[in-house]
């Protein structure tokens, strides 16, 4: 199987690394091949702009999708992101692996997906969800926190944390057809002491090792909609 890690945080000695570093381990030894993106060793640009197109559909007025769907025919997309889309459609598994900042991923992590997931490619029209240019693979999240489990719990007071990272599991990964299946959390890591962060580990490691037996969360079917997008 080939293993896309696309990791973003900013620290080699952070716990998140060291999950990260577990699963390149853990995954090889298992002979799959793994190809690990660090945005932050990269210096990856998060910033869409027009910088991105090496040409242009229309010169006046940037609508970065479109120019998305023009570049991808004039083959002129910028070097990083036709290299990080290749990596991608090289995937079987895609895992995203990032410590939660404000309810969300990273800045870093939130521009890869824009400038990679590409209109065209990736998704547009009825390209989505099940139609969805990476229709076949599976993603994963591999989420740290500095919140407490019952506190990012449903009831809790931040409630449910695969509630609040709708917009990447169902909005980004379900969304561009990707089969998504369900997080890994760490909990509290920068508070918890080694014997602590062991044990999440081998938790994180167990998981892992389990992966092709994890139920995928539920996303939209394009079945169940008409052509305009209204529910059967």
């Amino acid at each position: 199987m080939n293993i896309l890690i696309v990791h973003a945080h900013p620290e080699p000695q952070s716990f998140t690394s060291a999950l990260k570093d577990a699963a390149v381990a853990d995954l090889s030894a298992a002979g799959h091949s793994v190809v690990v993106s660090d945005l932050y060793a990269m210096g990856f640009n998060p910033v869409a702009s027009a910088a991105d197109f090496g040409s242009r559909g229309d010169a006046d007025y940037l609508n970065y999708a479109l120019e998305q769907r023009h570049n991808v025919k004039a083959a002129s997309l910028a070097p990083d992101i036709a290299a990080e889309l290749e990596k991608i459609q090289a995937a079987d598994l895609v895992l995203l692996s990032f410590p939660l900042y404000w309810f969300s991923v990273p800045a870093i992590l939130k521009g890869w997906i824009d400038r990679v997931f590409v209109s065209g490619i990736v998704y547009g029209g009825r390209r989505i969800y099940d139609g969805g240019g990476l229709k076949g693979k599976r993603a994963m999240a591999i989420v740290t926190t500095g919140g407490r489990d019952h506190m990012l719990s449903p009831g809790g007071i931040h409630g449910d944390l695969t509630e609040t990272l709708k917009p990447l599991l169902q909005g980004s990964l379900g969304y561009a057809g990707m089969t998504v299946l369900p997080p890994f959390y760490g909990y509290h890591v920068p508070y918890i002491g080694a014997e602590a962060r062991e044990a999440v580990l081998a938790n994180f490691r167990a998981q892992l090792a389990a992966i092709d037996s994890r139920e995928p969360l539920v996303m939209p079917s394009l079945a169940d909609f008409d052509a305009e997008m209204k529910p059967l």
